[in-house]
């Protein structure tokens, strides 16, 4: 059993997969409250969402993802992991079906930003879970219940 597995096999709770078929794309904040123990009930349901995508195979993430997951929980949450505990969840995490972001994924996200007035992160956010054939978005800090062409955003904290 890989860290990430074994850290994430300890909660049980609400199912979250309502559609077990589709991919789902997981944001950078609900990958940090799953790792993060200071943050309550929300650590929990990340536990959960995560545990659910990685049995059912349905997760997926990009490397700005990771790379925004590497530098919160090094650096900015209230008990920050080692670099090399963060590197092996990150190693684990790589398994998921991960977005590599090229040219053309850039100028998408800069279309998705002006078509609906986002942030361009949190569009390019977007742009990868596009390319990805996700259904669905799970963040915290998108609106919930919107619809960004193919996929829907939804707050596993709602």
């Amino acid at each position: 059993m890989t860290l990430a597995q074994a850290a994430l096999s300890r909660y049980q709770g609400t199912d979250y997969m309502s559609d077990a078929d589709s991919l789902q794309f997981v944001d950078t904040n609900v990958l940090i409250y799953a790792h993060d123990r200071s943050a309550g009930p929300k650590h929990e349901r990340s536990k959960q969402l995560l545990r659910e995508l990685w049995e059912n195979r349905k997760g997926c993430l990009s490397i700005q993802v990771l790379q925004e997951f590497y530098v919160k929980v090094t650096q900015k949450v209230p008990e920050p992991l080692a670099p090399e505990i963060a590197a092996e969840l990150i190693a684990d995490l790589s398994t998921w079906q991960v977005h590599q972001p090229g040219a053309n994924d850039v100028l998408e996200a800069i279309a998705i930003q002006s078509r609906q007035q986002l942030a361009f992160w949190d569009a390019m956010i977007i742009a990868s879970a596009m390319s990805l054939g996700c259904e669905i978005l799970w963040s915290e800090d998108l609106n919930p219940g919107q619809s960004y062409p193919t996929v829907m955003v939804r707050n596993p904290f709602a």
